[in-house]
């Protein structure tokens, strides 16, 4: 119908996430519109690397999700009252390369240094409705593994929430 396959529409609905086709944006009812930072994600079945192609990890779903969540709160920390934040994630490659049957069944992760997670977002930062920095970068970090240890990290996107924890601390001022 419109680029996103509904397996996805579905997830994402239950989400509450925005996506994005080719054609135009999907507003997905939810509690993120009364939040400070609102995400939304184009053409997100075109990411480079956001789901496991082997089923050795999150769905491409899930990782919307969890991006959703770390985008939030890292936002609701480093934004001050009044602002309010709009992120557009243009694309996602994850840290790391799916190797299918790579030491199990269903493939592994295999992240290494020449493997750094890579974003691609657009942003509107607005004070008081009116519109104070916007931009469109590429974030990475090529040393990504020597500055984290994800043995004491929970959850899932341990190094895209290292990478956009550092990315938020120099775009944004803390309150």
């Amino acid at each position: 119908m419109n680029g996103i396959p509904s397996g996805l529409r579905a997830g994402a609905a239950a989400a509450g996430l925005l996506l994005a086709g080719p054609a135009a944006a999907q507003p997905v009812a939810g509690p993120a519109a009364a939040q400070p930072v609102r995400v939304r994600y184009v053409a997100p079945e075109r990411f480079t690397d956001a789901e496991t192609r082997f089923g050795s990890g999150p769905s491409l779903a899930t990782t919307l999700s969890g991006m959703t969540r770390i985008l939030e709160q890292l936002g609701q920390a480093r934004l001050r009252p009044g602002e309010s934040l709009e992120l557009s994630v243009l694309d996602i490659d994850l840290a790391g390369i799916d190797r299918p049957g790579f030491g199990a069944p269903t493939g592994a992760r295999i992240v290494t240094d020449a493997t750094p997670p890579r974003l691609r977002l657009a942003y509107v930062l607005r004070r008081s409705r009116k519109v104070v920095r916007r931009g469109e970068e590429t974030i990475t970090d090529i040393n990504f593994l020597l500055a984290s240890n994800p043995r004491f990290s929970s959850g899932s996107l341990y190094y895209e929430r290292a990478l956009l924890r550092d990315w938020f601390a120099k775009r944004f001022a803390s309150p």
